[in-house]
């Protein structure tokens, strides 16, 4: 199983601070472990110079959001095929904040999801449920639905490139933490969605963490069998914070 720690920088960053976190990323990468996937998703206006820094290190460009036409007049759009021509390897898709902010739904962002795997770009896919879901005890039919309405149809093939990140949308920004119980608990649900869905690559999907993961609580939370990972915010945007996660995450999946 694949380990990943995927950095979204969110819009966060002017160009000269954009360049100077990409320099101490690349500098810090010549000492990362090989088993352990590494990924920073910059604003669109730096997707480019992310590429050039980090060409040749063992951290690949992801973005943040893409549409799912090839062309069109879609002002202040970017499709999947103009991140192919960057060198961009992967793109979030379905984020609790798109979602929110944006009115994004899965029916959209299964769109996305064909779009970007047409130009062989790999899905970031997030879900996650609400605080008021969690209370009710619906998170994991929530997240049951999210995942049949934005996976259900693709080639089973597809799922191979897929990586699934769970945010417990409560957790992000309020200063709550989901435990790591409650984190493999959801991990496993998606697991088992997963194989309903394509039961030959769900056991090799990557399932990370999207909640307020920091160096002080990854450990625990990375610990549980079925976390792969974490999708980090506020510390991928620290050099030294996020390049430690990365340790961590191989510190745990690799005991002794």
């Amino acid at each position: 199983m694949r380990t990943v720690i995927a950095g979204n920088w969110k819009m966060n960053k002017d160009r000269p601070q954009a360049s100077e976190l990409l320099t101490r990323l690349a500098e810090g990468a010549t000492g990362l472990p090989a088993d352990v996937e590494v990924i920073v998703a910059p604003a669109f206006p730096f997707l480019d110079l992310a590429v050039g820094h980090l060409r040749g290190s063992a951290i690949t460009v992801a973005a943040q959001h893409c549409h799912e036409a090839p062309a069109g007049a879609f002002t202040g759009e970017v499709s999947a095929g103009m991140l192919a021509s960057l060198g961009v390897r992967s793109c979030i898709v379905g984020h609790s904040e798109r979602r929110q902010y944006f009115g994004e739904t899965d029916t959209a962002v299964h769109a996305r999801i064909q779009a970007l795997l047409a130009v062989g770009i790999a899905p970031i896919y997030c879900c996650g449920e609400l605080r008021a879901d969690r209370e009710a005890g619906r998170h994991q039919e929530v997240v049951g639905a999210q995942l049949l309405e934005a996976l259900s149809g693709l080639p089973v093939e597809t799922f191979a490139t897929l990586i699934v990140a769970y945010e417990p949308v409560w957790a992000i920004g309020t200063g709550l933490n989901a435990t790591a119980a409650q984190a493999q608990e959801m991990h496993a649900f998606i697991r088992g969605r997963l194989r309903d869905l394509a039961p030959q690559h769900a056991d090799r999907v990557p399932i990370l963490y999207g909640g307020s993961c920091k160096p002080d609580n990854a450990a625990e939370l990375f610990a549980g069998p079925d976390v792969n990972g974490g999708l980090i915010g506020g510390a991928s945007l620290d050099a030294p914070s996020f390049l430690e996660l990365v340790r961590i995450a191989h510190r745990v999946k690799n005991p002794g």
